[in-house]
């Protein structure tokens, strides 16, 4: 059995990740989490929407005796959110989530679309209260680090991505100020917050070695010509033997990952352990002292926990 690691305050550790969508917690940040929850942290996960506006991206399921033979685009569109919402279910089981938060909205779409003008969107949601939303299951859950999408989102402004970073920025600073919600608990400070990255030297040694085993690569100008964030990137943390359970959790979500698709599966895990064994992470809030030589930091709960936790993991 697993016992539960205790921060300096000998409060259990809690890792705490906001996410849009149903598969976005496989795309950014699974590995780390599994690694986390491997550790006995607590690790809780808020999807904000059901991901109703989700594409099919799987042809397969079109076929004969899948679950989307033979409909139409509106039922298409109304089979999506119940799928979605077991695909997500058997993704957090892969990935270890200890508790699957539902913010409770709606998705909105992309950006300029006509669901962006639905009122149970979350796109169209008050501030106030959906930070509220947030800010209560913060309380509840007393997470010391929260993950959430990055500051800079140029290169992929869904208008429910831009609205995580939104929420998430107040909620850590709502969750700890009782004037704020009073209705929704004690109050609880977070310490520190994350934000979620692509590096750039990821993204060039994919491509690279795609083009090395594959003769192309899914990596088009659009994605090469992006700026690089690398220089903000703060926290990196080693994931190797956990790049099976990212695998795992995109293939759980069947709706929108084709298990054919080299964007994703083109370099196996084994592949891409060798190539990039890392997760990249940027510090944007921090209330303890770390990294104070200027090198990057190996745990998210550094400053928070023990030093004998992190000892034992080594």
């Amino acid at each position: 059995m697993t016992i539960a690691p205790l921060s300096i305050d000998q409060d259990p550790l809690c890792l705490l990740t906001v996410h849009a969508h149903p598969d976005d917690e496989a795309s950014k940040g699974a590995p780390t989490v599994a690694s986390y929850f491997a550790q006995g942290v607590r690790t809780v996960l808020v999807c904000c929407t059901g991901g109703e506006e989700g594409d099919l991206n799987n042809p397969s399921l079109r076929e004969p005796g899948q679950p989307f033979h033979g409909l139409t685009p509106e039922q298409e569109r109304l089979k999506m959110g119940p799928i979605r919402a077991i695909e997500l279910q058997n993704s957090c089981d892969v990935i270890g989530f200890s508790a699957l938060h539902m913010l409770g909205y709606r998705d909105s779409g992309m950006a300029e679309s006509d669901t962006n003008k639905n009122p149970e969107c979350f796109h169209m949601a008050e501030m106030d209260e959906a930070v509220g939303r947030l800010v209560r299951i913060i309380r509840l859950e007393k997470p010391q680090v929260i993950l959430t999408y990055n500051d800079d989102q140029t290169g992929y402004p869904h208008p429910d991505h831009l609205k995580v970073h939104d929420i998430s920025i107040l909620a850590f600073q709502r969750a700890g100020d009782f004037s704020w919600y009073p209705e929704f608990g004690e109050p609880w400070q977070p310490q520190k917050m994350y934000y979620s990255v692509w590096s750039k030297e990821r993204l060039m040694a994919v491509h690279h070695a795609m083009i090395a085993k594959l003769g192309e690569s899914p990596y088009d100008e659009k994605w090469l010509n992006r700026p690089s964030q690398d220089h903000r990137i703060t926290t990196r943390l080693e994931i190797a033997k956990y790049l099976g359970v990212r695998s795992a959790s995109l293939r759980a979500h069947a709706t929108q990952v084709d298990p054919s698709a080299t964007w994703w599966f083109g370099l196996d895990d084994d592949e891409m352990a060798a190539l990039y064994p890392w997760e990249d992470w940027v510090l944007g809030v921090s209330s303890v002292s770390t990294n104070v030589d200027g090198t990057l930091e190996d745990d998210l709960f550094a400053g928070v926990r023990e030093n004998a936790l992190h000892e034992m993991r080594q």
